[in-house]
């Protein structure tokens, strides 16, 4: 493991998250809460006689300002179709991006409520039908800096990152092994399945970035937005063994045709980015590790047991890549 360094964020003092905030021509109250959020640094702030405002300082060196745009643009895009999105503040510069002491700065309109009952079938539907919505707007141009979801950036250089890095040595034979063949096995199924859609997705559509208030969802955080087949926003909404995900793609599908077609191929796609995404979670966390705020959240990221169920977790995907895909019953 690397030694923890000083890191940019470092310099985001309670004092400069303050005049940040107040350069934009707020008068804050003092009061901040730190949010659940390690990627970038995201603040609750009160303001003076008004409603406390969201504060997301962006990770310095991750995206480009062209990047940060194209995701606030599809922000409003979708807001303009009347779509349950929460959108950046625009400035007075007319500018959703803000710059203050080398950091850039997106303010948000604080939204209230709680992670959706995805157990809830009618709850699925209502997901299904927005999703839809979204990706008839997400089809309809694409994302020109922001990257591609593919089996390399998230498979092939995660699996290099750990291999070379993390992987405690006794474990790396076993890792190797069982990577290489899980990665194999995704390349396979993408050559068999052809040329994949790829449309502007959301990108980490799970119940943490869904809030839901009086019956209905807000989407938040689209910080990961890019370019990916259309079930990437979905398959994150499953949980549970085969019938119940079974049960609960259908009600989705059933809602999300309403509004944009479901190209019923992808169903194939479903445990590849699951996979995918296993392997990619890992490569961030050990990315990020000489941010001082990995280590203390991710205490258990270097320990041998962390990496044995990693490796029962890759074994398990490979077994479940082999299976025919989930089945829609409409």
């Amino acid at each position: 493991m690397s030694e923890l360094n000083s890191h940019p964020f470092d310099a985001l003092t309670p004092d400069v998250l303050i005049d940040a905030v107040e350069s934009q021509g707020f008068l804050c109250d003092g009061r901040f809460l730190a949010l659940n959020s390690y990627e970038n640094r995201v603040y609750q702030i009160g303001i003076e006689d008004k409603t406390p405002m969201i504060v997301k300082f962006y990770r310095p060196e991750r995206w480009t300002d062209e990047q940060i745009d194209e995701e606030h643009q599809y922000c409003f895009q979708l807001k303009e179709q009347e779509l349950p999105v929460v959108c950046p503040w625009i400035n007075t510069k007319k500018k959703s991006i803000s710059h203050y002491a080398g950091f850039r700065f997106a303010l948000y309109e604080r939204k209230g409520g709680h992670a959706p009952e995805l157990d809830n079938l009618d709850n699925l539907l209502i997901l299904g039908r927005l999703l839809g919505r979204f990706h008839g707007i997400g089809a309809a141009s694409k994302f020109k800096h922001r990257p591609t979801l593919n089996a390399k950036n998230f498979g092939w250089d995660s699996y290099r990152l750990i291999s070379k890095d993390f992987m405690p040595k006794e474990l790396s034979p076993a890792y190797d092994s069982l990577a290489l063949d899980v990665l194999k096995a995704i390349d396979r199924i993408l050559a068999d399945y052809g040329e994949v859609n790829n449309i502007r997705v959301h990108g980490d559509c799970h119940s943490g970035n869904i809030l839901w208030r009086d019956d209905y969802p807000h989407f938040v955080d689209f910080d990961d937005a890019r370019m990916a087949p259309a079930i990437q926003d979905l398959w994150m909404l499953l949980s549970g063994d085969r019938q119940e995900q079974t049960a609960q793609m259908t009600e989705i599908v059933e809602g999300y045709n309403e509004f944009y077609d479901f190209d019923y191929r992808e169903l194939r796609l479903i445990e590849v980015f699951r996979t995918l995404r296993i392997m990619h979670h890992s490569a961030w966390i050990a990315r990020r590790w000489t941010d001082p705020a990995f280590p203390r959240a991710f205490s258990w990221f270097d320990s041998p047991r962390y990496w044995s169920d990693h490796i029962l977790a890759l074994r398990e995907q490979l077994a479940v890549l082999n299976e025919p895909p989930l089945e829609v019953r409409l």
